[in-house]
């Protein structure tokens, strides 16, 4: 009896890479990533990185310049040996110290604000994306909130408010809340169409089980690139409050606060307003690559539009 070998052909490999690869592979994302784990490990490193307390005034070293080695006077009058690396403001503080706490201060602000506004218009939004009675009074109220500007709303709230860090946060988070509203309806009004959605209504399935369950993870993607735009914005706006005087108490160190204080001597003391801005201007940018490069790799309808692969 003679046996004969039957050739099986294996099924072909596919090669096609995972959004988790095409994500690790945009430079975009890989240098806004970078910078982020180096502000966030400076903010966790600030009490030790930080050479001094922050709020330790000091009037023999006011004005400073940066690289200058020193004395410093602590609170209890003991005299330390000190290089201030980023020099000293008009009050006699170290720079250095001051800008990595205020890294603590812009990080936990841009996070918060993200969350509490992608929670907030992420469930407005699929509510009158996909209950058509919600829709219009939502709707209105989101129109209502985005004709005031909202510097100018984020300023009435924490001027009624009082000036907190919990106070900023809902008050920076409320005028995005209707974009992301806004940007959620719009997914969800193309969703509920697809076949499948339709599919999930005709076999009677609960309205809950397919807003979360089929509408919801289809645009969790956009909600992860708004939230970044979001928090990019939220400390723009945060250190625009500060700036202003009207956002965190002065003895909490912020890069708004470093810069107001540094503004009426800049032409003499450029640096107490250049390295608060320098580090403020790398966040934001490095929020904003992190964002255009999730939008480049997880909309592919973006994709398509600009030829990407």
């Amino acid at each position: 009896m003679s046996s004969e070998l039957i050739a099986v052909e294996a099924p072909p490999v596919s090669h096609r890479p995972t959004v988790l690869s095409k994500v690790a592979r945009n430079w975009s994302v890989r240098l806004g990533t970078v910078v982020l784990a180096l502000l966030v490990l400076i903010a966790v490193a600030a009490p030790w990185m930080g050479t001094v307390d922050p709020a330790v005034m000091d009037g023999a070293i006011m004005n400073v310049q940066p690289g200058v080695s020193g004395e410093f006077t602590l609170l209890d009058g003991h005299a330390i040996k000190h290089t201030f690396w980023m020099g000293a403001d008009s009050f006699g503080r170290d720079i250095w110290s001051r800008v990595l706490y205020g890294t603590r201060i812009s990080l936990v602000v841009g996070l918060f604000v993200a969350v509490v506004a992608l929670s907030l218009g992420g469930v407005s939004g699929l509510c009158a994306g996909y209950l058509r009675w919600l829709d219009g009074v939502l709707m209105r109220i989101m129109d209502g909130l985005m004709a005031i500007p909202g510097i100018l709303l984020a300023i009435a709230l924490v001027s009624a408010w009082g000036a907190s860090l919990t106070t900023v946060v809902v008050a920076i988070a409320i005028p995005e809340i209707p974009r992301v509203t806004r940007l959620v309806r719009s997914l969800v009004l193309s969703i509920r169409e697809e076949p499948y959605v339709e599919a999930a209504v005709a076999l009677g399935t609960p309205t809950w089980k397919i807003m979360l369950r089929h509408i919801l993870p289809n645009a969790i993607a956009p909600l992860i690139v708004q939230g970044t735009f979001v928090c990019a914005a939220a400390i723009l706006v945060e250190s625009i409050l500060s700036f202003l005087g009207v956002g965190l108490p002065s003895e909490i160190p912020t890069w708004g606060n470093i810069m107001a204080e540094g503004r009426v001597q800049f032409n003499q003391y450029p640096h107490n307003v250049f390295f608060p801005g320098i580090f403020l201007a790398l966040t934001v940018l490095a929020v904003n690559m992190l964002g255009d490069g999730l939008r480049d790799t997880l909309d592919p309808k973006f994709n398509k539009r600009t030829g990407g692969n």
